[in-house]
This record gives C-alpha cells, sequence and structure tokens, in this order.
C-alpha cells in the first residue's frame, strides 16, 4: 500500500474516529476542526492536527489541502458548514471529497453541488469508511471476527485473462474466491444496457474479464497482498 495522506475534517466523536482507524492503517492523517479541545484530544494519535474554521477558503488553502489523496467531511451538526466545506474544496481543485450525510435530504443537496462520494448512516462504522478511503478498489466488504472479511474487489490488472485456477488463490494468496459478479452488455428492445450477473460458483478453467468484481474471502492482509501484487 503506498503512504497515503488524507484530511478529516470535524473530528467530533465519528471523524475522530476514522481518523484514528486510518492512522492504525499507516495513512499520514491530517485533522481540522474549529473547536480547540477536539483538536487537542486527537493530536497525539494522528499525525497533524489544526483548529481551523473550514467554511473559510482561504483558511483551507493554507493546508495545502490539495496534496491529500482524499479529503473527508464529518462535520456532525451544521450542515450548512458541511456544504460550504464541500464547494471549497471543489474550488481547490480537491481530487477525492467525502462527505456525510444525515438523510436523502442531505444526500440530494450533496450531490447537487457536486460530491459523488456520501457516507450515509450505514457507514458509521469508521472501519468500514477506513478501508473505503485506503483501498478504491474494493467497492463494499463484510467485516469478520479474526480479521477475517468477505470483499468486492475491482478485478486487478495483473489477473485479467488468467483462469481461476492459474491464479491459485488458495495456494498463492490463501484466499477464497467465493464468486464473480460479470457485466453483460444487453440489448433490450433496441436499447443498449450493462447488466451485472453473478456467476455463481465459477470453474476452475473460468478466465477474469475486465469489468469483473470479485468477492473474495480471507485475511485483511491477505485480501491488500492480492490486491497489491497484481495492481502492478
Amino acid at each position: 500500500m503506498k503512504h497515503s495522506k488524507f484530511a478529516v475534517i470535524g473530528v467530533g466523536r465519528y471523524g475522530a474516529r476514522i481518523a484514528k482507524r486510518l492512522a492504525e492503517k499507516g495513512a499520514q492523517v491530517f485533522a481540522f476542526d474549529d473547536d480547540e479541545e477536539k483538536i487537542e484530544a486527537i493530536k497525539e494519535d494522528i499525525a497533524f492536527a489544526v483548529t481551523l474554521d473550514s467554511t473559510d477558503s482561504k483558511a483551507l488553502a493554507s493546508q495545502n489541502i490539495t496534496e491529500m489523496d482524499a479529503v473527508v467531511v464529518a462535520i456532525g451538526e451544521n450542515f450548512e458548514a458541511t456544504i460550504l466545506t464541500c464547494v471549497h474544496l471543489i474550488d481547490l481543485g480537491v481530487k477525492r471529497i467525502i462527505a456525510r450525510a444525515s438523510g436523502n435530504h442531505q444526500k440530494l443537496i450533496l450531490e447537487k453541488v457536486g460530491i459523488t462520494e456520501i457516507l450515509t448512516p450505514e457507514d458509521e462504522v469508521a472501519h468500514v469508511v477506513r478501508e473505503k478511503l485506503i483501498n478504491p478498489s474494493i467497492l463494499s466488504f463484510l467485516q469478520l471476527p479474526d480479521d477475517y472479511e468477505i470483499a468486492e474487489i475491482i478485478a486487478p490488472k495483473g489477473v485479467l485473462g488468467r483462469t481461476i485456477d492459474g491464479i491459485e488463490f488458495r495456494n498463492h494468496y490463501e484466499l477464497t474466491l467465493v464468486t464473480i459478479k460479470r457485466e453483460f452488455d444487453i440489448n433490450r428492445k433496441g436499447v443498449e444496457c450493462v447488466e451485472q450477473h453473478v456467476l455463481g460458483v465459477p470453474s476452475s478453467d473460468t478466465k477474469i474479464l475486465e469489468r469483473d468484481t470479485l468477492v473474495i474471502f480471507g485475511t485483511s492482509k491477505n485480501v491488500q497482498r492480492f490486491m497489491d501484487i497484481n495492481e502492478l
């Protein structure tokens, strides 16, 4: 995993959990909040923490915010501050913005201002957010006890065109391929569309294709190792 840099704006209980989980994964984490007490509470756990009003675009720009791999806007009850912060981040050219919304109304507003990655109440578990941030190839995953998980990942470049038997998920990576989700180009009454279907239990000679989604089971460490090796 490359050394990643993330900013978390708003470090109440939710934002602080995300920041700490990212730091635990080895990411360089920058935290910003207008509440000095919250900044004091987290500064020992992450790389950098500063008291800052994120609705001030000049203040954001002064922190080299555009150098981040992603910025998480986790401001709590002040949704107006969330919107203003997101608009400033977009204007500054931040490449990846993830914002928190409470309910469909807030989600709709965020979408209208141009935010495509939105955290909802279903994403309230910090380790779920952490994995989505650090591993953009992971589409979703289910955390299990003892550091095991079932993850849906975009098929990495290194396995495209190879058979399941040739990849040797178990022998080489200590992983189990549960199934494959595959996209098909369909013509329905003259209209071209794309549909995704589950292949069931794929046979050993099934080849991995571009646009496939792999559903795999194993430890978090081995899932990450599989992606790191095959993205090269």
